[in-house]
Order: structure tokens, then C-alpha cells, then sequence
């Protein structure tokens, strides 16, 4: 059951430090890392790392970011068959810093994420018709994306969009997507509407089912939780507290999980409680795909907490 993943490649070069410094200020960080991201990949490598057959469809340059990028992907058995090497472009960068917080701010430069282009998914085109779900975020050329997502739906497949990031974004791709997961920052860039609280986030939801056609969705709000939205239903999920350490790939563990339970038929709520559950144990872990777990974590971390997902029903 293949999982394609039409999104970025990029090295993260992390730095850990107690506090932000301010605009001018030099201050001393704790450790420097180079981690493996992108949300694609991160993405894609959720999905393998959870039992699915997952291929991702990228760009990387010819350059050592690149070859380790392809390397780790490959031994998380993610499918890189369908990766393209820039030869005009070096491979995305993405600068993090992560706080004692756990919270982080990112400065990314795309790269050879630009390079994706329509050839590339005309060339996987075959790829994504025998796919049960194609994953796309904004972190590769929108027109790139949207191509995708259009050949996704003709061929029946179920397209779920992680709009990130949303600035810039054109509003019509949203309903290229069966299903949306944006969160507070992304939802309220699409609607203008500030998500605090479940409240706001039902209000940013029907704005985006009434005004944009949007009908499946699923705002995230990190520790408070997240709020599932279908065909004017709802239903609000608590966030599972954890104590957390890098919040880097939070969303892109949630997506992956969310593509693997939606491709085994389970219902967006179902299929969303997976996800959370992923997601929380990711943030207790340092680097982006390093820290996604396996599903024999997420089966250990379930039993230590008395918690269930639709595999153990």
C-alpha cells in the first residue's frame, strides 16, 4: 500500500540553545546538529517508519548534503527512486534554532527544492495513479504541488495537503485537497482568524468550508490540542502531554501518521487520535526524522500510557 510524498529535501543545521538571542546580540549555543529534514522527507520518512511503502518524489544537489540526505531516507526504507539531483542548484537548507523551550524558529533556503518541476510528476505520474495517498506540502514549487494534487484526484487518489508554509500561497489550491492540516500560524493566514482555542479554531473552520470549499480538515494547535473538522461535524481532540525536547517535524510526524491511517481506511477522527499520538512522542525526541518513531515505539509508548489507536482496537 504505497504512500507518495510530493515535497521538499533539506539539511537542517540545528542549534540548540537556552534562550533566542535578539536582533544585534551574540550569545553562546549549547550544540550544533546536522539533521536530516525537509518536510517531505520528514514526511515520507514517517510513513516508512511507521510500516507503510512510502516514495518520495524530490530534488537534491550534487553536493554531501544530498548524499546524506538520499542515504538516510534509504536506510528509514523510504523509496528515493524518484529523487532528482540539481546540477545548477545546492541541496535546501533550512538554519534552526531550538530553545530550552523546545520551541524553534527556522530561516530556509530552498535550494534544489526549486528544481522540483512539472516533468518530475509527469515522470512519477504512474507512481501516484497506483498510490492510495499522495501528501503534498508548499515547501516545492506551488505550480510542482499543484500538478500533482491534479493528476492525484483524477486518478481517485486521496490528496492530503499540509499547507506550510502558507505565506504567498495561492487559496485556490486548498480545494485541490481532500483533506487540509494547517496549523494555528496557517489557518489563521487563510482565514484571519486568530486560533486560540476551540472556538476559534471551529469558527477558522467554517470560514474555510463556507468561503474556500473546504470540507475535511484538521487544525492543529500543538499543546492544546487539535480540532477535526468533516462535512460541518467536529470533534475536538486533547493534545497528549508529554515533556517535550525538539519540536522540529511535530507536524510532519502528525502527517505522516494521518497519511498511513487514512490509507488503511480509517475514519478522520480515528485517523487524526493516530496522529497525535505520533506526534507527541516525536517532540520527546531531538532531530526531525531521527526522532519520529517506529511503530513498535508508538506500540511501547501506547501500553506506558494506556493509550489506544485503531491498530490495537
Amino acid at each position: 500500500m504505497t504512500i507518495t510524498v510530493v515535497g521538499s529535501i533539506n539539511m537542517d543545521i540545528v542549534a540548540l540553545t537556552d534562550h533566542y538571542p535578539c536582533r544585534g546580540d551574540t550569545i553562546f549555543g549549547n550544540e550544533i546538529r546536522f539533521s536530516p529534514g525537509g518536510k517531505g522527507a520528514n514526511q515520507a520518512t514517517a510513513c516508512a517508519k511507521l510500516g507503510k511503502e512510502a516514495v518520495i518524489v524530490g530534488c537534491v544537489g550534487e553536493d554531501p548534503f544530498g548524499d546524506r540526505l538520499i542515504e538516510t531516507m534509504n536506510d528509514n526504507h523510504v523509496n528515493v527512486s524518484f529523487i532528482k539531483r540539481s546540477e545548477s542548484k545546492r541541496t535546501g537548507t533550512v538554519l534552526v534554532t531550538v530553545d530550552q523551550s523546545a520551541e524553534n524558529t527556522m530561516l530556509v533556503v530552498k535550494g534544489a527544492n526549486e528544481d522540483l518541476n512539472a516533468g518530475d510528476v509527469e515522470s512519477s505520474s504512474e507512481l501516484i495513479r497506483k498510490s492510495k495517498v499522495l501528501l503534498v506540502q508548499l515547501e516545492v514549487p506551488e505550480k510542482t504541488a499543484i500538478l500533482a494534487m491534479v493528476k492525484a484526484r483524477e486518478y481517485g487518489v486521496t490528496v492530503i495537503l499540509d499547507p506550510a508554509p502558507a505565506e504567498g500561497m495561492s487559496l485556490n489550491v486548498l480545494k485541490l485537497a481532500d483533506i487540509i492540516i494547517p496549523n494555528r500560524q496557517e489557518a489563521k493566514y487563510i482565514t484571519g482568524i486568530d486560533v486560540t482555542d476551540i472556538q476559534s479554531a471551529l469558527a477558522a473552520a467554517r470560514f474555510m468550508e463556507q468561503s474556500l470549499g473546504v470540507t475535511s480538515l484538521i487544525i492543529k494547535m500543538a499543546e492544546r490540542g487539535s480540532l477535526v473538522y468533516s462535512a460541518g461535524q467536529w470533534e475536538y481532540l486533547e493534545a497528549v502531554k508529554v515533556n517535550p525536547v525538539d519540536t522540529v517535524a511535530a507536524g510532519d510526524a502528525f502527517a505522516g501518521a494521518l497519511a498511513c491511517a487514512i490509507a488503511d481506511g480509517e475514519s478522520l477522527v480515528s485517523a487524526a487520535k493516530f496522529a497525535t499520538i505520533v506526534s507527541a512522542l516525536k517532540v520527546t525526541k531531538l532531530d526531525a526524522q531521527e526522532g519520529i518513531p517506529t511503530m513498535d515505539e508508538v506500540n511501547e509508548f501506547c501500553a506506558t500510557r494506556n493509550l489506544q489507536h485503531y491498530l490495537s482496537d
